[in-house]
């Protein structure tokens, strides 16, 4: 097997002077060489062809022992120097100092027509970051990663990609709800893959330092091999530069909440500086619609970054980067002028987001109450929001009893038999009134929401039976989930069994309503 390699950022870019792998504040530097612990027997669950393809592996080279020790580091790609990358953030809203990559090292980065790939393994071990942490990462948190990542990509979401599932042979002790309770369990490495690994945490570690020198390397670094597009120079640069982060992020979070996804942890150190969903730990799909849900039991009291709190975190989060970047630009007049329209634009796109998901072209006023009475007719019984959506491609504009359409998506009917249906019934009455105003006839209406209103997400519950599974060596639900969500828009009716609200069986069950960073 072999791989193009152009590394850069580990070519261009400060290094640890120290090679002593350890925990230690680590100064003037953007990353620190470091190898990948051995694993004691490396065994490879699953690879995703479509992302090998992208790299220039073929389907041969994913069967070799060679791909093998690379995803798993076992051994180093032949002619570069693994690293770990230099960062900071705040965490729940408040400066944690110096992060990085605790449990991640970057193999190096990867050409193939004309595209250069960034490698990143998961839980490889220890690095001058890990704190007092292990560097490894588990088989459930690695599962929910590699499908996570690929099944995103599939929805139209901007995500890091996944290559591959490897387990290490290792027993990693973990804690999974933090509760006292630590336990062996089995050890596993994925390898990310994407343009950049850099983070708005990068930036932030260089300016709390007050490190000018290599804040500025590290933005025009950022800028010359991320964003062509940026023609200016000095100042101008800059603020261009942190106008389409923010555009960039708007369009991420807009896509979030269009599938109804939740990350979890939206700590600047999680916020990409292209735009991707990074870091997958505590995420989840809204089941029922619930814009207060968090994944995250870290997070349970104070819900910071719950459903409906994530373009305002988005948000606070860019604020953070712009402090990060004014010693750069010297000047608060034109940060503070993006920072606004990140949030009048968010008004405005999500508008016509929702437009999109209800199948509606034209500008009709009232849309905007018709939607904030949607979203409050959700509230008022336990509505599964992927399903919903998905039937409400059902309603026609001469059909009649609208509401048996979209009874499936309900997860007590009895409780809107009992008095809520009224309500329900006039919203529904309301869309197909609106309905008449489209030129759209029903099929071609339906045919642009299914588009739109994904009918297979990777919902907690499905993730977990892969993992039930795959802790006894079956891989087979894993594998079926991953060709599943490859087309998560198409109907897919031999697999109609996953087009099914969340079981009772995993209302309250551990890693399918409760998620811990570690998960």
């Amino acid at each position: 097997m072999h791989l193009q390699l152009k590394d850069s950022f580990n070519k261009e870019l400060p290094a640890d002077s120290s090679r002593e792998n350890k925990s230690r504040q680590v100064l003037a530097s953007c990353f620190s060489y470091v190898q990948p612990q051995k694993p004691a027997a490396p065994k490879l669950i699953h690879a995703s062809d479509e992302v090998a393809c992208m790299l220039g592996i073929g389907e041969e080279d994913l069967k070799s022992d060679a791909f093998l020790n690379i995803v798993s580091g076992n051994e180093i790609i032949e002619g570069n120097e693994p690293y770990a990358m230099c960062y900071g953030g705040h965490q729940f809203g408040h400066w944690a100092g110096q992060l990085g990559d605790g449990r991640a090292i970057n193999l190096g980065e990867v050409v193939h027509d004309n595209k250069v790939w960034a490698l990143q393994l998961k839980g490889a071990g220890r690095t001058p970051y890990s704190r007092s942490a292990d560097g490894l990462a588990v088989l459930r948190s690695s599962i929910r990663e590699h499908l996570c990542s690929e099944a995103m990509h599939h929805l139209g979401v901007p995500t890091t990609r996944s290559l591959s599932l490897s387990l290490s042979g290792d027993q990693v002790m973990r804690d999974m709800l933090y509760d006292g309770h630590p336990a062996y369990e089995k050890g596993a490495i994925v390898c990310r893959v994407a343009q950049s690994f850099i983070r708005f945490g990068n930036f932030q570690i260089f300016a709390s330092r007050e490190d000018l020198t290599n804040l500025k390397l590290l933005t025009d670094y950022t800028i010359k091999h991320f964003f062509p597009q940026i023609v200016s120079e000095g100042k101008d640069a800059y603020v261009e530069f942190f106008k389409i982060v923010s555009k960039s992020t708007l369009k991420m979070i807009l896509h979030w909440e269009r599938v109804g996804f939740v990350h979890g942890v939206m700590n600047t150190d999680n916020m990409s500086i292209l735009g991707l969903t990074i870091d997958y730990g505590p995420y989840g799909w809204l089941d029922d619609y619930n814009p207060d849900w968090t994944p995250n039991t870290t997070d349970r009291q104070h819900k910071r970054y719950r459903y409906g709190q994530q373009a305002p975190i988005a948000h606070w989060n860019l604020f953070q980067l712009a402090n990060a970047l004014y010693p750069l630009v010297q000047e608060t007049k034109d940060l503070e002028e993006i920072l606004n329209a990140f949030q009048s634009d968010y008004l405005a796109e999500r508008h016509m987001m929702m437009k999109a998901k209800l199948g509606l072209e034209k500008d009709v006023e009232g849309d905007v109450a018709l939607f904030a009475e949607l979203e409050k007719t959700l509230l008022l019984t336990e509505t599964d929001m992927t399903i919903f959506y998905r039937l409400l491609g059902n309603v026609t504009r001469e059909g009649s009893d609208l509401l048996k359409l979209i009874e499936p998506a309900f997860y007590r009917p009895t409780e809107v038999e009992a008095g809520i249906a009224t309500t329900w019934k006039e919203f529904l009455g309301k869309y197909q009134i609106r309905l008449k105003n489209e030129t759209l006839n029903d099929e071609e209406r339906k045919r642009k929401m299914n588009l739109q209103n994904p009918k297979y997400v990777l919902r907690n519950y499905m993730a977990q039976l892969a993992i039930d599974a795959a802790e006894k060596e079956d891989y087979s639900i894993l594998r079926e989930l991953f060709k599943l969500l490859k087309n998560p828009y198409a109907e897919q009716v031999e697999n109609e069994k996953w087009f099914a609200k969340r079981p009772d069986w995993a209302r309250h069950k551990v890693g399918c309503s409760m998620l811990s960073c570690s998960s």
